[in-house]
C-alpha cells in the first residue's frame, strides 16, 4: 500500500537531546558552581529520565510532575546537594533555544517533503517543542505539528493518535489511513510501539546498534538510511 504521510519524532531522531543533555550539564553544573560535569553523569542523567519517561507513557506520570522531581532524582544519583527545580528551570530554559539537528536531519527532511505529508510526532511541551523546529529551520517541511502537551496525551497512547488523524483527515473527501502511513523514532516504547499499536508502518532510526526492534519494524542506522526503507516500503 503506497504512503501518504511520514510521521517523525522530534527528540534524537530530528534534534539531538542526547547531545544538549551533555552540553547543559556541563554548562549548567559550572555557572551553578556545583562539580565539575563528567562524561558517566549523563549516563546517570539518563537512567532517571527514561525512567519517568516511561511513566508518561503509560500514563502514571504527568510532565509537571516530572518537572519537579526530574533534577532532586539526578543530583541524589550524582551525589550534588542542590536544588533539583532551581537546576529544571535552568535546564527547560536551555533547551527552548536548542536545535542541535541529528547527522542527516536536513537531508531527510528535504528528500521527504515533495512526495509525503510530513507530521511531526512528539512528546514534550508544544511551545518548546515547536520553537526548537523554528529555531532549526525545519518547521517548514511539516504539514502537521502533533505535541503531546498540546494533543492531551503522549505517545505511544491511542488518543495521541487519534488527535493526530483527526487532525490530518479533516477536510478530505478521501480518509487517510494509518496503513497509509510510518511512524519514524528512536524509541522503541514510545515511536515504534504506539504506530504499530495504531496500525501504522514503523521505522526504527536504531541510534543505538543493540537495540532490537518487534517482528514487522524496518530498521534504519542512519537517517540516510530511514529515506531507503521508506522508498523500499513505498514500492
Amino acid at each position: 500500500m503506497a504512503l501518504k504521510a511520514i510521521f517523525i519524532d522530534i527528540d534524537n531522531t530530528l534534534l539531538s537531546f542526547d547531545e544538549y543533555v551533555k552540553q547543559t550539564m556541563r554548562e549548567g553544573f559550572a555557572h551553578f558552581g556545583l562539580k565539575a560535569y563528567e562524561p558517566w553523569m549523563y549516563d546517570k542523567f539518563t537512567q532517571v529520565n527514561n525512567g519517568l519517561w516511561r511513566q508518561i507513557e503509560d500514563a502514571t506520570l504527568t510532565f509537571g510532575e516530572l518537572t519537579k522531581i526530574r533534577w532532586n532524582r539526578v543530583f541524589e544519583e550524582l551525589g550534588i546537594d542542590f536544588d533539583g527545580p532551581v537546576f529544571e528551570t535552568y535546564f527547560r530554559g536551555a533547551l527552548y533555544d536548542s536545535a542541535i539537528p541529528e547527522e542527516g536531519a536536513y537531508e531527510l527532511l528535504d528528500a521527504l517533503k515533495e512526495n509525503y505529508l510530513l507530521c511531526a510526532a512528539s512528546n514534550g511541551p508544544y511551545e518548546q517543542q515547536l520553537h526548537r523546529l523554528e529555531i532549526a529551520g525545519m518547521r517548514e517541511a511539516f504539514n502537521y505539528v502533533f505535541i503531546s502537551e498540546k494533543v492531551g496525551a503522549a505517545k505511544p497512547s491511542e488518543k495521541f493518535f487519534d488527535y493526530a488523524f483527526a487532525e490530518l483527515n479533516t477536510g478530505r473527501t478521501e480518509q487517510i489511513t494509518p496503513q497509509e502511513c510510518m511512524m519514524v523514532g528512536d524509541s522503541l516504547t514510545s515511536d515504534i510501539k504506539g504506530g504499530q499499536m495504531y496500525g501504522m508502518q514503523t521505522c526504527l532510526y536504531r541510534r543505538k546498534k543493540n537495540m532490537i526492534a518487534p517482528e514487522g519494524v524496518l530498521v534504519a542506522d542512519s537517517l540516510r538510511e530511514v529515506v531507503e526503507r521508506i522508498h523500499e516500503a513505498d514500492k
